[in-house]
């Protein structure tokens, strides 16, 4: 059974490089979302095992995604991938639930590497 995945990124060219950089051999089934509002009707309709998570994005950005999925208790496997480097970006996102944290342009093998990590099967 495929791993409902969710990739949530104002930018269509930021989603279709998320996507082309996941695992080839991982069994998935792939929802695009482009803001907050998007990836949490997403999220509640079952389409979100695991999350790729842009920050900036209009409507709702990726924190008050994070504060949503923490306050109502809802849980996804969160990996926020995000251009803003800042320490206190990757500090507040890790408070807010994230399981990890990805820079922009993404790799591949970070993408593997993470995954595995936390034990995702591919």
């Amino acid at each position: 059974m495929p791993t409902p995945i969710l990739v949530v990124d104002d930018s269509a060219m930021a989603r279709k490089m998320l996507i082309k950089a996941l695992p080839k051999n991982w069994n998935v089934d792939i929802t695009q979302a482009c803001n907050g509002i998007e990836a949490l009707a997403a999220y509640r309709a079952g389409k979100a095992d695991v999350m790729f998570l842009d920050l900036t994005m209009p409507v709702m950005d990726g924190y008050a995604v994070l504060e949503t999925l923490q306050k109502e208790g809802l849980n996804s496997y969160v990996v926020v991938v995000s251009a803003d480097i800042q320490v206190l970006a990757r500090e507040r996102v890790r408070q807010l639930g994230a399981a990890a944290f990805v820079q922009k342009p993404v790799k591949a093998s970070d993408i593997e590497i993470i995954l595995r990590e936390y034990g995702i099967a591919l």
